[in-house]
């Protein structure tokens, strides 16, 4: 018997999501070293992680936007000092549909996946959600990839 999407959140863990490298930084680098990083890596976000690489806060682009408004010498500053140290959280073993439900409620892009142990064991969020949505409708969803071809290989319709 075939589950739908539905169920599929419900049981397959989050394990089973395309998870992203994410950019970690040391605790005492700058707002510019973090952000050097996340455009080098093309990710939005970055991470500070204790010696034993379990993940002590995240600085989103979305904050950097509001402290460039203020003050644009805060690129100076330590990155320690802005992140997000409340920044959802789900397990490596947790159902995908907690992922929707931590980005709805939560209102954000990124999650950060850790293993049982509370290490980081990568990143989630829209994107990797997105494509398992489309993996599990691939006639109805075409997800172009970044630097991907964006026109179809062959003709559609008569």
């Amino acid at each position: 018997m075939k589950m739908g999407l539905y169920e599929n959140m419900r049981t397959e863990t989050v394990g089973r999501l395309a998870l992203r490298d994410p950019v970690v930084v040391q605790e005492n680098a700058t707002i510019r070293d973090a952000v050097t990083a996340m455009r080098k890596n093309k990710l939005g976000c970055a991470i500070v992680l204790d010696r034993n690489r379990v993940p002590q806060g995240l600085f989103p682009e979305s904050e950097l936007t509001q402290l460039l408004s203020k003050n644009s010498a805060v690129v100076n500053e330590p990155i320690s000092k802005h992140l997000k140290k409340d920044w959802p959280t789900v397990k490596i073993t947790d159902p995908i549909a907690r992922v929707l439900d931590a980005l709805e409620s939560r209102n954000v892009r990124f999650l950060i996946v850790v293993n049982e142990d509370g290490q980081l064991a990568g990143l989630t969020g829209q994107k990797g959600l997105m494509e398992y949505v489309a993996e599990h409708f691939p006639g109805q969803v075409n997800v172009q990839r970044i630097g991907g071809n964006p026109y179809p290989v062959d003709r559609e319709g008569a």
